[in-house]
């Protein structure tokens, strides 16, 4: 056998290794998070997973039995229609906070959104339920802010977009995972089906206290540069994409379909400019992305923004019977009006 030869089958061989690991890892990983079973059960069937790709691997290499990749291959397609056949739900025992799908209607230029969040929370397990229906009209949008709520380090934050109308009122839509009841968020299990989607509409004395009253994150706001007719297009793409979860539901992805790659989907379709960027997945970054991309005001250094648009202490100094979203608002630079042809979100 040739030396060249021997090279190709050395890099054949190193490449169909490299691929069983990266796929017997994906497939413990599944089995760990998604096996219907307890949890020492999953952890059980994860090992004896990898100790089954590692046995018929070393099958192979030794013996160079075509039985071996016979099974591997067999293996993997059981493990594929398995993990094909996990289907989102809409009918499972949801977490309070998330127990309702939000659904609208949309009449010119009249709005009626159905399951919008009016939570009293006091802590993680003391609230008051609300569940309200609320009439908006898209005449009186006066400005869309993007609110960033600090939870995990300076490049993890979720994102959330709170729309403004001329009668004090705002409306924040978050993208979410759709958690069970005593269900904790984990990464891992959000690039394994773990959890369903959800698109939550809720007053800013909600979703925003929450965070920061309540969970202990920092969060920021950040108005963005808008022509109205993008902020109307952008509010009736979230009432579309809550109908097609209420008719379809999904599942979340960390990477996918998470906090601001929806949110830039939608967008894209109204400003079809706006660049795909890291910073979209490392949402800590995104005030940075938006002013590149146009849509925060560049009269402004980002750490200007940071420090303004800080909100934190102005929402835990805020009474209970205070205009939450005035209070939050004080000292942030209103945004200049975006023009036709500029960056839009």
């Amino acid at each position: 056998m040739t030396r060249r030869s021997l090279l190709v089958r050395g890099a054949a061989g190193l490449l169909a290794g490299l691929l069983l690991v990266l796929s017997g890892g994906w497939g413990a990983f599944a089995l760990a998070v998604r096996f219907p079973a307890p949890r020492v059960a999953r952890l059980t069937a994860a090992g004896l997973w990898m100790a089954g790709c590692a046995a018929t691997w070393v099958w192979w290499l030794v013996w160079r039995s075509p039985w071996a990749l016979t099974a591997l291959l067999v293996a993997h397609a059981v493990l594929l229609a398995w993990w094909v056949s996990i289907r989102p739900r809409n009918d499972r025992p949801w977490a309070d906070d998330v127990a309702r799908l939000l659904h609208g209607e949309v009449e010119g230029n009249r709005v009626v959104l159905h399951d919008v969040r009016d939570f009293a929370w006091r802590s993680d397990d003391d609230y008051d339920i609300r569940w309200e229906t609320r009439n908006y009209d898209l005449d009186r949008l006066t400005g869309a802010d993007a609110i960033l709520s600090y939870w995990s380090g300076k490049a993890i934050a979720h994102a959330m977009l709170s729309f403004g109308f001329d009668d004090g009122r705002h409306v924040v839509f978050s993208v979410e995972i759709r958690r069970k009841r005593h269900e904790a968020f984990s990464e891992v299990g959000g690039f394994f089906r773990q959890f369903e989607l959800v698109l939550i509409a809720a007053e800013e004395r909600d979703i925003v206290r929450v965070r920061t009253n309540v969970r202990g994150e920092d969060a920021y706001i950040f108005p963005l540069r808008m022509t109205p007719d993008a902020m109307r297009s952008l509010f009736v793409s979230y009432v579309r994409e809550a109908n097609a979860l209420s008719r379809a539901p999904r599942f979340y992805n960390t990477v996918t379909s998470n906090c601001t790659t929806i949110v830039y989907r939608m967008a894209k379709r109204i400003d079809g400019a706006l660049p795909l960027d890291l910073r979209l997945l490392l949402t800590g970054y995104l005030p940075e992305y938006l002013r590149d991309a146009g849509a925060l005001d560049r009269r402004l250094s980002i750490d200007e923004w940071r420090a303004r648009g800080r909100i934190t202490a102005r929402a835990l100094a805020a009474g209970a019977d205070e205009d939450f979203s005035a209070a939050i608002r004080r000292g942030v630079p209103a945004a200049q009006s975006g023009s036709s042809g500029e960056a839009t979100a």
